[in-house]
Parts: C-alpha cells; sequence; structure tokens
C-alpha cells in the first residue's frame, strides 16, 4: 500500500495552528468533518476516547491520532503539519510538528492497521521528514509523502 492510495491531496493541512493537544485534535477533526460532511463532534470524540487511551504521539515530531467510528463507510486519512511543535506527550517527549491522522469504521480490522503501517513507514525516514518540514506547498508535502 502506498500514500497515494490511502491520501488525497485536499486531505493535507499545512501551517496548522495549535496551543494545545486538544486544540490540535478539534481542529483535525473540524477539517476532516467538514472535507467528508461527518459530525465535527463526533469526529473529535473518538480521536479523543482513544489518545485518552494512551498518546498516539510515535517520535521524532510525529503522531498518529486515529479512531474507530460505528457507521463510517471507509477508512479517511488526512495529514497536518504544524506551524509551531507542540507538546504531545510523546514516548521520546519531543514536541510534535507534523500528524497523519486517520478514522475508520468499527470493523475496518486489518485495513485499519494496513493504514497505520503505511504511514509509520514513510514517517519513519528521516529525510522524508526534513523534505516534508521544508516544503513550501501543500502539494509538496504531498509529494514528498509518496517517497
Amino acid at each position: 500500500m502506498q500514500i497515494s492510495d490511502i491520501l488525497s491531496e485536499d486531505m493535507v493541512m499545512t501551517e496548522v495552528k495549535a496551543d494545545t493537544k486538544r486544540h490540535l485534535l478539534a481542529e483535525i477533526a473540524a477539517y476532516v468533518a467538514e472535507k467528508n460532511d461527518l459530525d465535527a463532534n463526533t469526529v473529535f470524540e473518538a480521536i479523543l476516547e482513544r489518545e485518552n487511551l494512551g498518546s498516539t504521539g510515535y517520535g521524532n515530531g510525529v503522531a498518529f491520532p486515529h479512531a474507530r467510528i460505528d457507521g463510517l463507510k471507509h477508512i479517511v486519512t488526512g495529514f497536518a503539519r504544524l506551524s509551531m511543535p507542540l507538546d504531545y506527550d510523546s514516548a521520546d517527549r519531543q514536541p510534535v510538528d507534523m500528524v497523519a491522522f486517520m478514522i475508520s469504521p468499527e470493523n475496518s480490522g486489518d485495513d485499519h492497521l494496513k493504514t497505520l503501517a503505511t504511514f509509520s513507514r514513510v514517517l519513519k525516514n528521516k529525510d522524508i521528514c526534513q523534505e516534508i518540514r521544508t516544503a513550501k506547498t501543500v502539494h509538496e508535502i504531498y509529494l514528498a509523502l509518496q517517497k
């Protein structure tokens, strides 16, 4: 599975401003909801509930907030680059400036895990992360994610 199989360019956010993790998750939920005709509060609550089980801060400035939502028809993914790094309670205690997010149907099983693995494979590459951090446009970020 490639990033282009799971992410469209219109689901890439750049220069996202948030001063807390909760604020960031609310911004992401609102964006996802608007682009996919979903209820923002439902998306936010699902992501927050998952995050309360343990931080999805992966390390190296990357987080993977995700949740399963009953009644959702297909997996929805997105990517956000923050304007300023923010404390995310990551495993390595480093602030986060890149977020790959996903919501999936309650019964998505393997597809949910494969999607997370695809993002993880790309974002563990430090060269790709550096390219994303210095990209000037959404299009450049999207191209970097496809490497």
